[in-house]
């Protein structure tokens, strides 16, 4: 119970330790009395450049890296394998398909994007139930048709890289993630449809720990497995549909961020949850504070840094998968 509460702790202030140095860094500089008087009064130039240019990615960061992470979880208490996240079943890359598709075909319709970005993501999850569908979902099965249908959505995308500049150029927002020119309108949409998932996924917490019995237990206790494993589901793809039509792709983080949890707090989803929302927020923030930071005025994508990250931890993870889940 102390090392819980310590890793809370710990993640907590580190998290407020972060927002406070990322506000604060860039070729704009005040102080945080200055920065709390012009936030009120709107009176201090500098401060409402950071408030119009800083502060909406900050906020970004903080709800995609929380999404993507709490994704990761739900939809590894739904396979029973820590190796799925978002990206792994295709999720993500359905998401970026089909914003892309969006803004290639309707370019007048890119506020409708994070819609599009949802249909895609679930596009890609009814794919996954479907096919994965005989007698019953198999995790294990979830998995192999997920990577299948990850590399068609990614296949699909990278057409887009021959379609003329303007495409291009989304098509590299939407997957290189640098959050820059991020506006308070996209903050609304991340924070009201995350806010959202994120509730919806600590209030199933419960059903998470029973999908890590075994089916034939789960159901003898009166358990619907089938529909627990389709509702945590629709809540991972609501949750990665958003991060990623918002802040773009980011890969491993729904898979860097549980893995961890678990090693610190446990496998209660009633901790792990909110536990991943705040490490993965600190990543994220991280990752992109960085980016902007190391190589300035020039920036290196977030996505970048944690795939630098997230790369040789899944090594580690396949390395060591004898020793995952006591197999």
């Amino acid at each position: 119970m102390k090392k819980k509460w310590l890793s809370f702790i710990t993640i907590i202030v580190l998290l407020m330790i972060a927002l406070i140095y990322s506000v604060n860094t860039g070729s704009i500089q005040v102080s945080f009395g200055e920065l709390i008087n012009g936030l009120i009064t709107g009176t201090n130039g500098d401060v409402q450049v950071i408030r119009d240019l800083r502060l909406p990615r900050i906020i970004i960061a903080v709800f995609a890296g929380a999404s993507l992470s709490v994704s990761g979880v739900l939809l590894q208490a739904v396979m029973r394998n820590p190796l799925a996240e978002p990206g792994i079943i295709g999720v993500s890359s359905g998401a970026g398909f089909m914003a892309m598709l969006l803004v290639a075909i309707f370019p007048t319709l890119y506020f409708y994007m994070p819609l599009f970005a949802f249909l895609g993501g679930a596009l890609a999850f009814f794919l996954v139930y479907s096919i994965s569908w005989k007698s019953g979902l198999d995790p294990l099965r979830m998995i192999l048709i997920g990577v299948a249908i990850n590399a068609i959505f990614t296949s699909l995308s990278q057409t887009f890289n021959y379609r003329g500049s303007y495409t291009t150029s989304m098509v590299q927002e939407v997957t290189t993630s640098t959050l820059a020119m991020k506006k308070w309108s996209d903050v609304e949409i991340m924070v009201i449809y995350g806010t959202v998932g994120l509730i919806l996924a600590l209030a199933v917490y419960a059903w998470c720990n029973y999908l890590g019995l075994e089916d034939k237990t789960a159901k003898s206790l009166g358990f619907n497995v089938n529909l627990a494993r389709f509702f945590i589901s629709a809540i991972a793809v609501l949750l990665a549909s958003i991060a990623t039509a918002t802040a773009g792709l980011f890969v491993f983080v729904g898979l860097l961020v549980p893995h961890i949890g678990r090693i610190l707090v446990g496998t209660d989803h009633k901790v792990l949850i909110p536990f991943s929302a705040l490490l993965g927020a600190l990543l994220i923030l991280l990752s992109d504070t960085l980016g902007r930071t190391l190589i300035a005025p020039n920036e290196i994508p977030a996505s970048i840094i944690m795939a630098l990250i997230g790369g040789p931890f899944l090594i580690f993870l396949l390395r060591k998968s004898d020793r995952i889940y006591g197999n």
